[in-house]
């Protein structure tokens, strides 16, 4: 789910502001307080926020898109990579030129940093409030009054029961059309280079009814595609207590796709050695499951899988990607990938190249090995790769990538494909932008009496590596 590419998207993803909960701003808290929220990193950050801003809704506090108004200033941080680290510290400069002007108002450094640092980060940052991790958001009321008393606030606890089932997310996303789910938190794969299991704690999954009843109330509120969140989906597994019932993704993924066909479900992240036949049937089944997976590889070569502990060698990785286009033909694949781990020679680079040309992957999320305080690689492994042989190597993947991209668009000019409408293109308000079942951009032009959370037939007319021009057709 971490995902950091320099070149097609990057690892740092701040909150467009212009889109942030419309509605939610519009209804307003006049006279109250107000709180402006910034998320960095993965889609699990976004998903966090939305849990915070309920939660700080119940207290009073209304949003606001400006940070100079603010009573209080969050920034949702992530810790897969120092950018990461640095650009929040950045952010934090600049927090503190507001709390000049607006004496009074407090900062607050929540998620996967605030874990990493605890109360070092009180220490070394002294902008900073309130350090608040990822399992302790419904403290929220009390950290803010224990600041607002003049003392700091800190709770970075890792619970092994916190999912906030029972609280409905504030959506921060004003399209109305798609939204994030969380069904589980944490992860228990020790992968090397990773401070995943560090910063949000051990795996435990969200109960089921509660994942349907949200995606429900999401449908009949107008949404028409849900994401089902996890570190690592596949590992998803709930037990009543009660009956004993069982439910594991491949089960949870058929009960939401039953909710209704206009409902689109996709899901984020898979993990190669959990992903199992009896998912892809049931994705094969479902018309309003997504062909679409990310399924992260990070290295073709299985002496360094083995070093990032990924529990899966080369074959067993082809052996799914087989397994996949075996059920779903029109499926797509996306990946991440690590250039430069430790000890990587050139030949175990070629092997990830070679990886790439087999799984045909329609995106991939690209980035050099960056070592992390705390982790086992950082603990047992040598960093003897060189950043100039890192920077080569990552180009070389990206170079390969953008080809392969290239292609598999081009393959699908003159096709016409079942589009989710999303809102306006960004470089035309002529245009609609949507997603196709295979998560490819589409963009079109509109034609009257559509609007987002419309399903339109898009014709293929043209294709760059990243996006797909068409045009409406009849259905």
């Amino acid at each position: 789910m971490y995902n950091d590419n320099p070149t097609l998207s990057g690892l740092i993803k701040e909150i467009d502001e212009s889109k942030q909960g419309e509605a939610f701003y519009k209804e307003g808290h006049e006279g109250g307080k107000k709180f402006y929220i910034e998320s960095y990193g993965c889609q699990m950050n976004f998903s966090d926020s939305e849990i915070v801003a309920s939660i700080l809704a119940e207290e009073g506090f209304g949003a606001t898109r400006d940070m100079e108004e603010a009573d209080l200033i969050l920034v949702n941080t992530c810790s897969i990579r120092e950018k990461a680290e640095e650009t929040v510290r950045k952010r934090l400069r600049l927090f503190d030129k507001v709390k000049q002007n607006k004496p009074g108002t407090l900062v607050g450094v929540l998620g996967c940093m605030a874990e990493r640092l605890k109360a070092k980060f009180l220490e070394e940052e002294k902008l900073v409030d309130m350090v608040i991790g990822p399992d302790a958001y419904r403290d929220l009321p009390k950290l803010i009054a224990t600041a607002e008393d003049g003392e700091k606030g800190v709770n970075v606890f890792l619970s092994r029961e916190e999912t906030y089932a029972d609280i409905s997310p504030l959506r921060l996303d004003s399209n109305g059309v798609t939204a994030f789910i969380s069904i589980m938190r944490g992860c228990d794969n020790m992968c090397s280079f990773c401070v995943v299991p560090f910063t949000r704690g051990r795996e435990r999954s969200r109960d089921s009814y509660s994942i349907v009843a949200e995606a429900t109330d999401l449908f009949d509120k107008g949404y028409r595609e849900v994401t089902l969140l996890g570190q690592n989906v596949d590992s998803y597994k709930w037990s009543n207590p009660e009956t004993e019932e069982s439910v594991n993704f491949a089960q949870l993924l058929e009960m939401t796709a039953k909710i209704h066909p206009d409902l689109r479900i996709r899901f984020s992240t898979s993990h190669p050695k959990d992903i199992t036949d009896e998912v892809l049937e049931t994705m094969a089944n479902y018309e309003n499951i997504c062909k679409y997976i990310h399924l992260p590889v990070q290295s073709g070569n299985s002496r360094v899988l083995e070093l990032m502990n990924r529990t899966y060698d080369r074959e067993w990785y082809m052996d799914r990607v087989n397994a996949i286009y075996r059920y779903m033909p029109d499926c797509a694949i996306s990946s991440d990938m690590i250039a430069g781990f430790c000890s990587e020679t050139e030949e175990e680079h070629q092997e990830t190249l070679t990886m790439m040309e087999f799984a045909n992957y329609s995106m991939s999320y690209m980035f050099y090995y960056s070592e992390r305080p705390g982790t086992l690689a950082h603990r047992k492994l040598e960093d003897d790769i060189s950043l100039e042989v890192k920077k080569r190597r990552l180009n070389e993947i990206i170079r390969l990538q953008n080809q392969i991209s290239f292609k598999h668009n081009q393959a699908d000019i003159g096709k016409t494909f079942k589009v989710l409408i999303e809102g306006d293109s960004k470089k035309s308000a002529d245009d609609f932008k949507g997603r196709n079942s295979q998560n490819k951009m589409m963009v079109f032009p509109k034609k009257n009496g559509l609007k987002p959370g419309d399903y339109v037939q898009v014709k293929v007319k043209d294709a760059t590596s990243a996006t797909l021009k068409g045009e409406i057709v009849e259905g």
